[in-house]
């Protein structure tokens, strides 16, 4: 499903050139589950990122289902993240003037998708918010607007869905109901799930554990 050859990525900063990525290959196979560790700063999060299509690279390949992202323009990849490509946000990223079901709606309003609404809704119900579908995030705790952007991530039933750190910001309880609703929904559609984060107990749930430090693969192992 994902395929990461030497992939290298630098950036230019006060202070010189910055490299994020060092020659980093990874392969992950449909309907894995591998979790991505390490320390801050270890490039996690702009790898995961560059497997989403959201930057370019400086070098190397990256292959989502058989498609070279760097092969497509930006209409292109966007077309590809609607329908292949689902992504949680550590920070919810969720639209603030638009209720629980507006949001999860979003992604299938911009697939032309039919219905939207009654999807959307099953949707929420699957995650546990049925009586929660008409408020703004602005009134949802921090755990329920995770559940409403989990929702939204696998609106469109993509091949691949992308999580970082998304029990970052929500409190120990609450961050492993999220992680089991997580590979639940992992499990229940069949998809690849690529989750970055440096909870080891988080990292457990795994099919693989892939650990990054100063921008290269140091461990790649099977979870026992």
């Amino acid at each position: 499903m994902v395929h990461v050859r030497d992939l290298v990525m630098r950036l230019r900063s006060a202070a010189g050139v910055v490299t994020i990525l060092d020659g980093v290959s990874l392969e992950v196979g449909p309907g894995e589950f591998v979790a991505v560790t390490g320390p801050s700063g270890s490039g996690k999060s702009t790898l995961l990122g560059l497997i989403a299509g959201l930057d370019r690279p400086t070098a190397g390949s990256i292959k989502v289902d058989g498609v070279e992202l760097a092969s497509l323009d930006e209409d292109a990849l966007a077309r590809l993240r609607l329908g292949k490509i689902g992504y949680v946000f550590q920070s919810f990223h969720l639209i603030p003037t638009l209720t629980a079901i507006e949001n999860v709606a979003v992604p299938l309003d911009l697939a032309g998708v039919p219905d939207t609404a009654a999807r959307a809704s099953a949707l929420l119900e699957e995650v546990g918010l049925k009586m929660r579908v008409g408020h703004y995030p602005a009134e949802l705790s921090g755990g329920e607007q995770q559940r409403v952007a989990l929702a939204r991530a696998v609106a469109n039933d993509p091949g691949l869905l992308l999580a970082d750190e998304p029990t970052g910001n929500l409190d120990s309880a609450t961050g492993t109901q999220i992680i089991d609703l997580l590979v639940g929904l992992h499990r229940r559609h069949g998809t690849t799930l690529i989750l970055v984060t440096h909870d080891p107990a988080l990292a457990a749930h795994a099919d693989r554990v892939v650990e990054l430090r100063d921008g290269r693969v140091v461990g790649d192992r099977a979870v026992a």
